[in-house]
């Protein structure tokens, strides 16, 4: 598999020279077999593995559980259960007979024993061609990063051959087959089904023997087909995508399988999840192969992980060396192909060149051997150097893998990319960060939360002091502190966030280091950038006039470490971290519109922006990002996502424009747009300034359950339950969970965040089902388009009501508070006009005080305010007082003395009003 060469496939092809007497299509085969003379070389069998039915339910796991044996060999074999048997699409009739492929030409006999194409020499041996009157030529490829090939004498490559539909092909390959070993006369030499050679036939041993003479020690032009690196679009996938409108149980368990290679790259435990859909490494490609088509000496992109399935025809032999012995592979070809490799320096990138491994053996370089038969896996390890050919008409399907294990190999990958000058296929410090905030967020629901399922495990296994995930995580911030310990003294530095656009990737000038982290520019050129080992080399300005732009401070980074370590304090900074990035970078409802400084036209408020941006920096262990009205905004509950427009109401205080609102729509409002939303547990409620606000009181517990369209298969719809979980310093926790699926579950710090969350996930499944041709979806539902309170079941009277009767001292006083006003403010409407001056002033002046004795409110005391203040009370308390108050104030909110404390203190504010 590869990630850069994909987009270098379509050759012009010429049409008339294919059909020449010479083309492959029309020649005869004149070179022959020559079994006295055949090269096989004698290897050690890679070892092959047997999952059980209940291991191969787990696809990451089992590969985890067999990495400490297999991995030393480079590749390994695993053979599925006998039960399982995916149907494959591509033996479709339509498919097999009308779908067309496009193909490369091999020269199988200039693998390794070509001249540099500089030298033009011609050949001291005489040749026998393969095709009646074919002139020998050279194939060039099209670019540095290209099987293909273009008619240049520069560098050697394949070049673009015919089109074949299945059909075609398959007889072609046939054809081939039989007139080079001499066996005009057989009928079809193989099952496609058991990929088991027939009798009369030469054996595997007889075609591989033959193949390493070919490359050793040629005697005839061969010249075969492949068809290699073949996307989705062109044949679709040889594993079933998707259901049928009947369904049917049999087909459903290979469309979810773990092992159906269209879902192996996104596996719960893969970071490629946090990648895009890269064509050949998250999607995968089909090779359509004959006797004799090869993939040459290779690693794969990013040393990834990687996995091949035979569907069906003649088997395919595999050659690996372990990962721990690439460079030596690397010098015993530079040694043996001394020639081409001066020509080509980066020879090995191309995948144009095989060496024996009989003489890789002879340079101490392990090599192994594994025959995949049709029905059958083969799976390289990170870095793991692999060739191989096939020994007649098949069809395999692979794609690449990257478990948490990879990121150590991943890493060192991208710093040798960086020494050779070569770009990258993915950020894989954007990877790194991702898979540190699933495993915190995996870690916050198992300390904080209470909660355990198979996938939050699943990360916390690779966090702890000596986790893979950690230890991967801390190793690149060593690097990254060590390099920027390294520039001047004098250098600026920059938050990304506030000087790029975070969603575009850079690369440095120099080398291509990926930019995620951190980045070199200078005032002179504001569009340039280097990674942190070229920072000196951007310009010739002085010091102080280049500054450094950071994703991350080191201080961060280190935190990240620590939590990952399992800190609490450090998990607690960074979960809070990763749910305000939540509500911040989401632009869908309006208290967003609001905190980003742009009104609903998208214009600048340079007032607004100032309080987010106060407010940004406001982040500790101890509290969230405080917003404007002096509540932390990872507890804040955005109002629904409307077209009414800002007005100065919303502008002064959201909260009560978001409780107006609601008053508008009416109780029971979840009835209009048919959502029937079911309680489960009306919960408890909670004294505190983060468990109400002037629209909602928030129960820790309340459990709900709604129905809406499937995560997993939008088509339909199902049921989600929706809870709120105590989330500590955090407050209230708002998740939503499908039932069928609880590890499918979104939390957030508001209830519309959840649902928003939902959302999200539901357009992406849409969207990507529709790419592989689903009928039948919904549209994308807009983002903004849902009511996360109403999907709670918040605006139901009857949950209203029922959730009122519980608070029966009204702990949550600026909801009964608001709730008060609201309803005087609906009697003096109704009549009492003139009691309307006295009224206000005294609900106005009731508000304010609770305000100001409540610490979540818009009139939140300042320091200076407070202190006087709270020394009047400490003069009235003698030492034991005093003593019983500082202890209570050293515990976390979450303690019980704490909140017996502002029970107590609640009480007593309601008594001195009475």
């Amino acid at each position: 598999m590869r990630m850069k060469e994909q987009h270098s496939r379509n050759m012009p092809k010429n049409d008339d020279s294919l059909k020449s007497p010479g083309s492959p299509l029309n020649g005869k085969v004149s070179a022959r077999w020559v079994p006295a003379e055949a090269c096989r070389p004698l290897l050690e069998e890679a070892p092959v593995f047997y999952p059980t039915a209940e291991e191969f339910q787990d696809t990451l796991g089992y590969i985890a559980s067999i990495r400490s044996t297999a991995e030393a060999y480079g590749i390994c074999k695993i053979v599925p259960p006998a039960s399982w048997n995916p149907p494959c699409p591509l033996k479709d009739q339509k498919v097999w007979k009308n779908t067309t492929f496009s193909t490369r030409i091999q020269q199988v006999d200039l693998l390794q024993n070509r001249e540099p194409m500089k030298k033009k020499l011609k050949p001291k041996r005489k040749k026998r061609r393969l095709f009646n009157t074919r002139p020998r030529r050279h194939a060039h490829p099209e670019s540095a990063e290209s099987y293909a090939a273009c008619d240049t004498d520069e560098t050697f490559g394949f070049q673009s051959g015919p089109d074949f539909t299945l059909e075609d092909f398959q007889r072609f390959a046939e054809e081939f087959k039989e007139s080079y070993f001499g066996l005009h006369n057989r009928t079809q030499e193989c099952s496609s089904e058991t990929g088991q050679i027939k009798k009369g036939f030469p054996s595997v041993a007889d075609i591989e023997g033959e193949y390493w003479r070919i490359i050793e020690e040629p005697t005839d032009e061969v010249e075969v087909y492949y068809g290699a690196d073949l996307e989705n679009e062109t044949l679709g996938s040889g594993f079933p995508k998707e259901l049928s409108s009947i369904t049917d149980s049999k087909i459903d368990q290979y469309v979810n399988s773990g092992w159906n290679l269209n879902n192996f790259s996104l596996l719960p435990g893969s970071v490629l999840n946090f990648e895009e859909h890269i064509s050949g490494v998250v999607v995968p490609w089909l090779y359509i192969g004959m006797c004799f088509s090869s993939f040459c000496w290779h690693v794969e992109d990013h040393h990834l992980y990687s996995l091949n399935y035979l569907h069906w025809g003649d088997p395919k032999i595999w050659y690996g060396v372990p990962g721990s012995h690439a460079s030596a592979l690397e010098d015993a070809m530079r040694k043996h192909l001394k020639d081409l490799f001066e020509e080509q320096p980066n020879l090995l990138n191309e995948l144009v060149t095989q060496l024996s491994p009989s003489v890789l053996k002879s340079e101490g370089v392990p090599v192994y051997r594994a025959l995949q038969k049709s029905g059958e896996f083969v799976l390289t390890f990170p870095r793991a150097y692999h060739c191989g050919f096939n020994c007649g008409f098949n069809c395999a399907e692979a794609v690449n893998v990257a478990p948490v294990d990879w990121l150590q190999h991943g890493l060192n990958a991208v710093e040798l990319y960086s020494k050779q000058c070569r770009k990258t296929s993915l950020s894989h410090d954007k990877l790194m960060v991702a898979a540190a905030q699933k495993a915190i967020q995996a870690l916050w629901e198992i300390s904080i939360l209470k909660q355990e399922n198979p996938e939050n495990l699943r990360w916390k296994n690779v966090c702890g002091k000596d986790g893979k995930l950690t230890e991967a995580i801390r190793r690149r911030v060593h690097l990254e502190k060590k390099r920027i310990e390294r520039l001047p003294q004098v250098t600026n530095f920059q938050k990304m966030e506030k000087y790029l656009d975070l969603h575009i990737e850079r690369e440095c000038f120099a080398c291509f280091f990926d930019l995620h982290l951190s980045a070199a520019s200078c005032n002179c050129s504001s569009k340039k950038f280097a990674c942190l080992k070229h920072a000196n080399l951007i310009c010739c300005c002085e010091p102080d006039n280049r500054f450094l732009i950071l994703r991350y401070t080191i201080d961060e980074l280190n935190t990240l470490v620590e939590a990952l370590e399992e800190c609490t304090d450090a998990l607690k900074i960074w979960s809070s971290k990763y749910f305000q990035v939540a509500l911040l970078t989401d632009k869908t409802y309006d208290f967003d519109k609001l905190d980003g400084g742009k009104d609903e036209d998208g214009v600048h408020h340079p007032k607004r922006e100032e309080g987010i941006n106060r407010g940004s920096d406001c982040c500790s262990s101890e509290s969230n990002v405080a917003s404007d009205d002096g509540q932390p905004l990872g507890s804040r509950n955005t109002g629904p996502s409307s077209s009414v427009p800002f007005n100065s109401t919303l502008k002064n205080d959201p909260e009560e424009h978001l409780a107006n609102k609601i008053s508008e729509f009416g109780p029971d409002s979840e009835g209009r747009l048919d959502f029937c939303v079911e309680p489960i547990n009306l919960g408890s409620v909670v004294c505190g300034k983060l468990w109400c606000n002037k629209a909602f009181i928030f129960s820790k517990g309340y459990k709900s359950r709604v129905k809406f369209f499937n995560v997993l298969n939008p088509m339909i719809r199902s049921t989600y339950t929706s809870e709120i979980l105590d989330g500590g310093l955090l407050g209230p926790l708002f998740k939503v969970s499908l039932e069928e699926y609880p590890h499918e579950s979104f939390t957030n710090t508001s209830a519309q965040g959840c649902w928003e969350m939902v959302l999200q996930r539901i357009n992406q499944e849409i969207t990507t089902q529709a790419c592989l041709g689903k009928q039948g979806l919904p549209p994308l539902q807009p983002v903004s388009g849902v009511n996360g309170f109403q999907m709670f079941g918040f605006l139901s009277s009857s949950i209203i009501q029922a959730i009122e009767a519980q608070d029966t001292h009204h702990c949550c006083v600026k909801y009964w508070n608001h709730k008060l006003l609201t309803q005087k403010s609906s009697e003096t409407r109704s009549g009492e006009g003139e009691k309307i001056t006295d009224s206000y002033a005294t609900d106005s002046a009731l508000q304010e005080t609770s305000d100001r004795l409540t610490l979540g409110s818009d009139n939140f005391l300042s320091d200076d305010e407070i202190r006087p203040i709270f020394r009047r009370l400490l003069r009235k308390a003698d030492s034991e007082e005093m003593e019983v108050l500082h202890r209570i104030l050293c515990q976390e909110s979450k303690s019980q003395l704490w909140r017996v404390a502002v029970e107590t203190l609640t009480e007593e504010i309601h008594t001195t009003k009475k």
